[in-house]
């Protein structure tokens, strides 16, 4: 009989005490019965003295079955301000220039993308067989710069776009592609970022995508053309 009442308070403090993860009675109620009789779950996961003792009692189950002791550890929340500061680059290995710098002439009629340009200022005499090419990027914006005085100096227009709305991988690859990008950056927010001829670094190392958060689903294409931006070629992936 004391055994019946002892099973009874076990069971009552098992599945009718709030928890912050559910705990599965079904697949969790005998083993972890079990644990609480040999009272192998009997502490606290701040101190957790009895963590490895209750692992080896709730043996394969112990993932699934942590919560119904209070032993599982709080999952982690993504962050989404970290995403927007990760991302992956690629080149393509034939990219169009002609028709990246044509698209980017001027803004786009249907506002798919924001065009923007930085001064890149070459210094030609650190080139040579062996040298190095000093480059410097400054933003057109940027106060207080003085001008560079050389007569070795060319600067060249380093020109990225940044697609309104999100992408998935593949989908930010492909836009960039079939516009003749020379590479493209894609955040781990969904922003994508097709890089033009003359920048390093691949572009911006920032998340400037309109109309783009994690909150926010993915747009749906809509138009057929919208994910190709010139004429057709071997290397552009069809979305």
């Amino acid at each position: 009989m004391w055994k019946l009442a002892l099973l009874c308070a076990i069971s009552g403090t098992l599945f009718l005490t709030p928890k912050v993860n559910t705990c599965n009675e079904a697949v969790c109620g005998s083993i972890v019965s079990k644990c609480l009789l040999t009272q192998s779950c009997k502490c606290e996961l701040k101190n957790c003295t009895c963590c490895k003792e209750c692992f080896n009692c709730l043996s394969y189950l112990y993932d699934e079955c942590c919560s119904c002791v209070d032993l599982c550890p709080q999952p982690h929340e993504i962050d989404e301000t970290l995403l927007s500061k990760k991302s992956h680059v690629e080149d393509f290995k034939e990219p169009v220039p002609g028709l990246f710098d044509a698209l980017t002439q001027v803004p786009d009629a249907q506002n798919r993308w924001n065009i923007t340009r930085m001064p890149i200022n070459i210094d030609l005499s650190h080139y040579g067989p062996k040298g190095h090419v000093k480059v410097v990027m400054q933003s057109g914006d940027q106060p207080g710069l003085l001008p560079i005085e050389s007569h070795n100096i060319i600067t060249l227009n380093c020109t990225v776009v940044f697609m309104k709305g999100c992408r998935t991988w593949h989908k930010c690859r492909s836009n960039c592609e079939s516009m003749g990008s020379n590479s493209y950056r894609w955040f781990h927010d969904g922003c994508c970022e097709c890089i033009g001829q003359h920048c390093i670094n691949y572009g911006i190392n920032e998340s400037k995508c309109r109309e783009c958060s994690m909150n926010q689903d993915e747009e749906e294409d809509d138009d057929d053309d919208e994910g190709d931006y010139g004429q057709d070629s071997d290397n552009a992936l069809n979305l």
